[in-house]
């Protein structure tokens, strides 16, 4: 009787190995198991002297009790632009910190689906995003990674709301009845995610370069002509902190109105700096910011390729770029967040916490807009009708030119002030 051999048990992963996401159709990848964060235990603010609820104090850089007036500095080092960067290698991704290191709640909007970590007792009833009430409570997830560093806020919320109340004040195409006071209660100090990015490239381009050529004709008329030739250069370009927001949630326009931020001001992260502030997880995730970064950056070295052809005429342009020291950094900045309803539309404010520059969203009373524009028209309009009708008598040509030229006058300054009540609401 023959009996069977038993077959070989299948392949199992190493015991500190887990499968991760293939590209690959039928293909199974395992990689190491993230190694368990071994720092300290995550840090609750109570005061050890009277038990109350402590904060980051901006004025006086540290942890502080408003109750009893204990304080302590913050656990960090002043770095700059000198803060540590990371390669792009399992090796660190594996390495690196896991969660805020300090017991967060997380809200959650139902209206827009943003997530914002704050402490237990800091619980709002709004979304700093939208407005929306229909906010949920919920632990916050420890699976992001932790960032290294960040700017501590230097703006006090008494000065945000100094400098908003006069920002909201500026324009006199806004609605009258937009008060300062809706902004003043609603701010909120919140740590922002950003992915920032270094890397070398060295560019080779290769295009048809056209270059003018002046010639005449028997009767001395010039006619120019372009002599169109093959060319090809190389080009390096060097990108440094080539910065990423990592919130989809947060208005871009709105975010690169308030910038700079000074990165010489950084900090080594530490836990002390979220007591009593809240904070933004990424949703941004490092390959999808590296994407974006990359085709940022392929931008520029195209715009340094195109710099030195020195000519205007290029045409079957190509380029190849080889990227190298490519390293990254997780960082949190500074951003005072408010967001209000006005006729039923909701607006976005942001306040740089580091230099205290103000942009945001302003409702424009397009009927003032519209009867300044009729305004500006309405002269040269006038004036060009006069003209029109004083043909006849042979007067009629000197106020219908004039006419025209304020016509033109007054279509540029009108489209200037369409465009400005536009950006005025836009996000």
């Amino acid at each position: 009787m023959n009996i069977a051999s038993p077959s070989p048990d299948p392949w199992q992963p190493p015991a500190d190995y887990m499968q991760v996401e293939s590209k690959l159709e039928g293909v199974q990848v395992y990689a190491p198991r993230p190694k368990e964060d071994l720092a300290a235990a995550p840090k609750t603010y109570t005061c050890p002297n009277c038990g109350q609820t402590t904060r980051f104090d901006v004025s006086a850089g540290g942890v502080v009790c408003e109750y009893c007036g204990y304080s302590v500095a913050a656990d960090a080092i002043k770095v700059g632009r000198r803060a540590d960067e990371s390669e792009f290698t399992v090796e660190v991704m594996q390495d690196a910190s896991h969660g805020w290191g300090v017991n967060r709640q997380e809200l959650h909007c139902d209206n827009c689906g943003a997530e914002l970590a704050v402490a237990p007792d800091q619980l709002t009833a709004s979304c700093p995003y939208c407005g929306s009430n229909k906010v949920n409570v919920r632990q916050a997830a420890s699976d992001k990674l932790r960032p290294r560093f960040l700017i501590p806020f230097k703006v006090k919320r008494e000065d945000v709301r100094t400098r908003a109340a006069a920002w909201l004040g500026k324009g006199w195409f806004h609605p009258k009845d937009l008060s300062a006071n809706v902004l003043m209660d609603r701010f909120v100090g919140v740590y922002m995610p950003f992915w920032t990015f270094d890397a070398h490239l060295d560019n080779n381009w290769r295009a048809e370069v056209g270059h003018e050529h002046t010639t005449h004709d028997k009767d001395g008329h010039p006619h120019t002509h372009i002599d169109w030739s093959w060319k090809d250069g190389a080009v390096t370009v060097n990108v440094d902190d080539m910065m990423i927001t990592g919130n989809s949630h947060i208005s871009h326009l709105i975010l690169s109105r308030i910038h700079p931020f000074d990165l010489n001001a950084l900090e080594t992260y530490s836990p002390d700096f979220l007591a009593g502030w809240h904070a933004q997880a990424y949703d941004v995730t490092l390959p999808t910011a590296w994407d974006e970064a990359r085709a940022k950056m392929r931008e520029r070295a195209k715009d340094a390729c195109y710099g030195d052809i020195h000519s205007s005429h290029v045409r079957n342009f190509s380029m190849n770029s080889d990227f190298a020291d490519e390293a990254w950094r997780y960082i949190l900045l500074p951003i005072y967040l408010a967001s209000y309803k006005y006729e039923e539309r909701a607006f976005q404010v942001m306040v740089n916490g580091q230099t205290s520059k103000v942009a945001g969203q302003k409702p424009v009373s397009w009927l003032k807009v519209w009867l300044a524009i009729a305004a500006l028209l309405s002269p040269g309009l006038v004036l060009g009708l006069i003209g029109l009708a004083s043909l006849s008598s042979g007067r009629g040509m000197i106020p219908l030119l004039a006419g025209f030229g304020l016509v033109i006058v007054g279509l540029i300054l009108a489209v200037i002030l369409y465009r400005k009540a536009v950006d005025s609401e836009a996000a």
